[in-house]
């Protein structure tokens, strides 16, 4: 166990690295150009999404990244907008582009990879506050061609800082074998039954978010993709749920205690860093320790931006556990998928799930 957590220590320093690389390049982007604040967002949760899949990356899969992320990044500028100004079309192009991200992955390795990267900016867009933000203060808010080089500069960090470490760190990066394919017996296909799940996790959220919570919908929307991404069948759903909702409780707790302390500015920020590092470090232990660190720093943020966390405890934790049930009815009830029918050949884990699970 020492030696895991010392493993997890290196290899959250390093992901913790590109992201305060990012952050810092996306800072001196901000003063220059005079952005809005959720250009520093942007960057960290990109850079945060994307170390993970990148870390066994080939040359091949890493200048795909440097192509798809920077467009996928602007076209998600679009799809905030939609959602801002006309939220059932945008709920729509949404969920359509999360369930296109599952079902592309019957084609492949290399189409797995490009789903994951078209789901990147799209998870990110549930982060950084965009379209909850009231309308008047969407003229300030990032567009497409600073989206983009955000994207570029994400990929670039995670790549420096991982080639460096591979080069001079302790551990190298052991790419996972590839198992042989195996044609699967399920119809329709493990990929179709998940991107179908997931849409339909995801459109309800948007609607019950809405109709229910209100400008906090993505707390709900964001329960529901994590809870239902990387789907291993019912128990793996339902036991996600049950974690997100655990950690988020502890994670908002956390935050609440911070503000009643009256922690804020550079010191709030630098507090969201550590609780990301410690994070990224417990994460492969269990993803209840995930689920709560990136929830206090989701709770961080939005302090920063002017949020009561504890006042919208309450809310926060409805929403979850709303996003939270949607996601195990969708897998229990609509073509759920066998755990032990799952091919091999399929990749049943997302790369974004594994870093963006707030």
């Amino acid at each position: 166990m020492t030696a895991k957590l010392i493993r997890n220590a290196y290899e959250a320093g390093l992901t913790m690295t590109a992201v305060l690389l990012s952050w810092g390049a996306a800072l001196v982007l901000e003063g220059a150009a005079g952005l809005h604040t959720d250009v520093l967002v942007l960057a960290v949760a990109l850079t945060l999404t994307l170390a993970a899949g990148q870390r066994t990356a080939d040359t091949r899969r890493r200048l795909t990244s440097l192509v798809v992320l920077p467009v996928t990044a602007a076209a998600s500028v679009f799809v905030g907008r939609l959602l801002a100004s006309h939220y059932a079309e945008g709920a729509a192009v949404y969920t359509a582009g999360m369930a296109l991200a599952i079902w592309i992955r019957r084609y492949g390795p290399l189409a797995t990879k490009t789903g994951t990267l078209l789901a990147l900016p799209l998870v990110a867009l549930l982060v950084v506050p965009g379209p909850a933000l009231p309308p008047e203060a969407q003229s300030g808010l990032v567009t497409w061609g600073w989206s983009a080089l955000v994207g570029l500069m994400a990929c670039c960090s995670v790549w420096l800082v991982q080639a460096l470490g591979d080069r001079f760190g302790p551990w190298r990066a052991a790419p996972a074998p590839e198992p042989p394919p195996r044609p699967s017996r399920l119809h329709p296909r493990p990929s179709t039954r998940m991107a179908l799940q997931m849409a339909a996790a995801i459109a309800a959220a948007f609607t019950l978010g809405h109709l229910l919570f209100d400008d906090h919908w993505p707390w709900v929307v964001l329960t529901a993709y994590v809870a239902a991404s990387g789907n291993r069948g019912r128990t793996d759903v339902l036991r996600k749920g049950i974690e997100r909702l655990a950690g988020a409780c502890v994670g908002t707790l956390l935050a609440a205690g911070v503000a009643e302390a009256g922690v804020t500015g550079r010191t709030a920020v630098a507090l969201m860093f550590t609780t990301l590092a410690i994070a990224l470090w417990l994460r492969p232990l269990t993803y209840a320790y995930w689920a709560a660190g990136m929830t206090c720093a989701l709770s961080l943020l939005l302090g920063y931006f002017g949020q009561d966390a504890l006042h919208l405890l309450p809310t926060r934790l409805e929403g979850i556990a709303v996003g939270a049930v949607l996601s195990v009815v969708s897998a229990w009830w609509l073509l759920p998928v066998p755990r032990s029918r799952v091919p091999v050949s399929l990749p049943v884990r997302q790369d974004a799930n594994s870093v963006s699970r707030p």
